[in-house]
């Protein structure tokens, strides 16, 4: 059983990276064979609306843009289930994944409601995602809705609803004291980081086990 995580966060071992290795970290004490991918380790770039991935005399379910993100895509056939993580900036998944989205999402579907998808087989994923506000924040700001659409295509795609985990209000800097960041509290972002984010690590662990029974059901 293979299972590669998608790391979007530029800071490769920041709360993202964690959250995925405590992720693979579960999906190994099942005996699966794991992976990481760090986005911002690879030069490449989103879709560019070549549509040579739609066109009929092309081989469907590929994509024609040849830079570091290719050989990625094409492992991600043979995997048996993908981890998505990223940080949420402005409300919306990091610039890295999204472009790594628009890519393998678009490349694997066609215009054609008989075929949602070409994905080779349907395998389950998880999305963790890392913020630096507050669980009744990303309520106020409706980004619970706005984080679905990427979690709709993602199921379209691969045939199988995602696992979720949120981790809210992150620690962000070694040191507060360096930065400019008087909204924050410092006493409660050291609070969430000594007890919430260990709760966090542990759904993680969690997810990596059950995405591995889901994948061996």
């Amino acid at each position: 059983m293979k299972l590669i995580a998608i790391n979007g966060s530029p800071r490769n071992n920041w709360n993202t990276g964690k959250l995925l290795d405590k992720v693979l970290e579960g999906a190994k004490s099942e005996n699966a064979e794991v992976e990481l991918v760090n986005l911002y380790d690879l030069e490449y770039q989103g879709c560019v609306s070549c549509f040579r991935c739609k066109r009929k005399d092309k081989k469907h379910g590929k994509c024609a843009m040849k830079d570091d993100l290719t050989p990625i895509l094409e492992k991600l056939k043979e995997v048996d289930a993908i981890i998505f993580g990223s940080p949420i900036y402005f409300s919306a998944v990091s610039s890295g994944m999204s472009a790594f989205l628009e890519r393998f999402l678009f490349s694997n579907m066609i215009y054609s409601n008989e075929i949602p998808t070409v994905f080779p087989k349907k395998i389950p994923s998880a999305f963790i995602y890392t913020m630096n506000i507050t669980k009744e924040q990303m309520k106020e700001y409706g980004m619970e809705e706005k984080l679905k659409i990427f979690q709709y295509y993602i199921y379209r795609i691969l045939g199988k609803k995602s696992e979720l985990l949120y981790a809210y209000n992150t620690y962000q800097f070694k040191d507060y004291d360096k930065y400019e960041s008087s909204m924050f509290s410092k006493e409660e972002k050291i609070i969430s980081k000594n007890e919430q984010f260990p709760i966090d690590c542990k759904k993680a662990f969690e997810i990596g086990i059950n995405i591995v029974k889901s994948a061996n059901k």
